[in-house]
């Protein structure tokens, strides 16, 4: 069996002291121009690989990032995560990744495991901690929230325009000429699903269409959602030409329902989802929906981070990203009645 090579191991190889080669490989003290190549050669003729755990306590760091997801399992998260982790590459922090499953118990318990592990920095996507909570979180650790506005910590937060994102669904669908559009909810606790049902409702109102209620279903943004909304608007006789689903998951649910009653998208009825995710360019037909950039966002996140950790004056801003229309093949002119 091989044996791991030290630093005595390297100090010997390149010529120099062992605390030439601690300081060399720390960089916290500086080192001659020439004994610092001499280390460097060295430790790459015998592949060292540094102690991470090590080199954390000297630099007073673990070199972690905790990231506290709702649902590990959900493909907007594991985007945001893909994200996350494109933007820690190559900077030697690592992801620790903890499930709050959307329960203010769970995501406490799962922040209070990442500061016990003294995480250096902390995401956190969604979520229903308070804000005094994720405040009281910002005074220890370098902190971003993502896909929320919290009170008192606009500069750490990470967000998209949803008020904006179902504006611009629903104005499509009002342009092809469908007037009774449906429109699956979210779970009426998280801001993201308020705001959308919000900007549907405002693009029907600028069109001067009357809201009706009776063709809002609250969903729970998985697809199980989405085909009991068919099931209940069908089963009340209820007339629509056009479904708005808050997220795409919940409109592949729909889909399938409709199929089920043997009523097909777009010939039947159009359909937009929200967040774009990679799998709704490939569902037939391909979707129509709200780009969400979750893996941008991801990205942002941590180079945010990152950068607070590199110098924790340096301002660094975190604008409100875009959000556009990604127009495909599920919708349709309305049919003339």
């Amino acid at each position: 069996m091989t044996r791991n090579v030290t630093i005595r191991d390297i100090a010997r190889e390149a010529g120099v002291s062992i605390s030439t080669v601690s300081r060399a490989l720390n960089g916290q003290v500086p080192v001659a121009p020439d004994k610092r190549q001499r280390v460097l050669d060295a430790t790459h003729r015998l592949g060292y690989e540094p102690n991470a755990a090590a080199q954390g306590l000297v630099r007073g760091r673990t070199m972690t990032v905790g990231v506290l997801t709702q649902d590990i399992a959900s493909p907007f998260y594991s985007e945001v995560s893909r994200g996350i982790d494109v933007g820690l590459a190559g900077s030697g922090y690592q992801p620790i990744f903890v499930n709050g499953h959307w329960e203010i118990q769970d995501e406490a318990a799962a922040i209070t495991a990442l500061t016990r592990r003294q995480v250096d920095a902390v995401i956190v996507l969604g979520g229903r901690l308070d804000a005094r909570q994720l405040r009281d979180l910002h005074a220890r650790v370098p902190l971003v929230v993502v896909g929320r506005q919290v009170p008192g910590l606009e500069d750490a937060c990470l967000s998209v325009d949803n008020v904006q994102g179902a504006f611009l669904a629903t104005t499509h669908l009002l342009q092809l000429g469908h007037r009774r559009i449906a429109h699956v909810a979210g779970i009426p606790s998280q801001r993201d699903a308020v705001d959308r049902l919000e900007g549907y409702r405002l693009a029907l109102a600028e069109a001067g269409v009357p809201f009706d209620p009776a063709l809002v279903f609250e969903g729970d943004f998985n697809e199980a959602s989405g085909i009991l909304a068919v099931e209940h608007w069908l089963g009340r006789a209820a007339h629509f030409s056009a479904v708005f689903a808050a997220n795409d998951q919940m409109a592949y649910g729909v889909q399938l329902g409709l199929y089920r009653r043997g009523m097909r998208v777009p010939d039947d009825v159009s359909l937009v989802g929200f967040d774009d995710l990679p799998a709704s360019q490939f569902t037939l037909p391909p979707l129509t929906t709200v780009h969400h950039p979750a893996r941008e966002m991801g990205a942002r996140a941590a180079g945010h981070l990152l950068s607070r950790l590199n110098d924790p004056d340096a301002p660094v801003a975190l604008p409100q990203l875009p959000i556009t229309l990604s127009v495909r093949e599920s919708v349709r002119f309305a049919r003339s009645p």
